[in-house]
């Protein structure tokens, strides 16, 4: 009889004790209800820099370099000359270019003498008037001579300018790989420099597909040039995480969408009237929007599990459901939710790496 009691209370006993470590089992966690507000999303995308202009300096004449007037990354103006090419033998073509210009010029003069003795003695029927077509051919042939070597003058004197190589824009100069004494011609694959005119700077970035139609529909706009020009200001982040103090315009967004990667390639322009950005920078183009009624949760009440982010959702009965969002963007410290939760919803806040699906929560309050 004793035994049996003994049993009935321990059988008793375990079960109050079970019943006690599923009370404290269940788990003590902040819980928020999703609401809609209003949010600042900052997108940010990588993105290249390059000079408004960007020339590569090359010779229009085959010869040596005789002298270099610039140095490496310096600046230089317009007009302003950078190479001279030995130019002896440009010379000679002009000088030989005038004579026969000039043989031309005297040959012109007799045709011209020949024609009018023909024309009188024409007129007086001493000659015939084959002879007067044959003296007016000969005035026309001298004639083009003279216009043809006229032209190769012009040649020579233009082929010799051309050994004197100037800036045709203002800008900072790119190496020299080619010094005094170096033959240059013009069909040379490496140009001699490279000249960028940086007073603006294009950077270049590429956004999704997704991204592209979210832009352009959200504008108000009606062209599609218009919709481009109302998108906002975009900021620049430096390699070096600062942030560039003039904001940029996007200006050109490509007319097509590269096939291997799915994007399409944007333009922006800065001024850079202190010269500090240059051709070949990189950086981070940041393109802020505007968001209104939106669902914002904390990136905390998240969990990221390959490349999808879940949170943990309340049941009426307090049970954590997992649940998919979809995420728009992120402001701050914040996610921008655009499908997966409603407003009402209650998802717990933190250490949602402890939780398990369909465990109980009790709020925290």
């Amino acid at each position: 009889m004793w035994i049996a009691i003994a049993a009935c209370f321990l059988v008793s006993s375990c079960g109050n004790t079970e019943g006690s470590d599923q009370q404290q089992a269940i788990k003590l966690l902040p819980v928020l209800q999703v609401q809609l507000s209003n949010a600042h999303v900052d997108t940010d995308y990588p993105a290249r820099i390059e000079g408004k202009v960007i020339v590569d300096i090359r010779s229009q004449a085959d010869g040596y370099i005789e002298k270099i007037f610039v140095d490496e990354g310096s600046y230089v103006k317009a007009g302003q000359p950078l190479f001279k090419i030995i130019d002896r033998s440009l010379i000679e073509q002009l000088n030989s270019a005038k004579a026969s210009l000039n043989a031309s010029k005297a040959m012109l003069a007799n045709a011209a003498l020949e024609l009018e003795k023909n024309r009188d003695l024409s007129s007086t029927k001493v000659v015939s008037d084959y002879q007067l077509k044959a003296a007016e051919s000969n005035f026309e042939n001298a004639k083009a001579l003279v216009a043809q070597n006229s032209s190769l003058v012009e040649a020579a004197k233009v082929n010799l300018d051309f050994s004197l190589i100037k800036a045709p824009v203002s800008g900072y100069l790119g190496r020299i790989p080619k010094r005094i004494g170096n033959l240059v011609s013009k069909g040379d694959a490496i140009p001699l420099t490279t000249l960028s005119d940086v007073s603006e700077v294009y950077a270049y970035f590429s956004i999704s597909e997704k991204d592209y139609l979210r832009f352009i529909s959200r504008s108000e706009a009606k062209s599609f040039q218009d919709k481009v020009m109302a998108l906002p200001n975009v900021q620049l982040i430096l390699a070096d995480g600062n942030t560039y103090a003039k904001q940029g315009k996007i200006q050109m967004i490509d007319g097509q969408f590269d096939k291997a990667t799915g994007a399409i390639s944007v333009r922006a322009v800065f001024d850079n009237e202190e010269n500090i950005l240059r051709s070949g920078n990189t950086g981070r183009i940041v393109l802020p929007e505007k968001y209104k009624d939106v669902i914002l949760i904390p990136v905390l009440a998240t969990l990221d599990v390959q490349n999808k982010i879940f949170v943990y959702r309340l049941t009426d009965d307090n049970k954590a459901e997992r649940v998919a969002v979809d995420v728009g963007g992120k402001s701050g410290g914040n996610y921008l939710v655009i499908g997966g939760l409603h407003p009402g919803d209650r998802i717990v806040a933190k250490d949602l790496n402890l939780i398990q699906e369909g465990e109980q929560i009790t709020p925290e309050k």
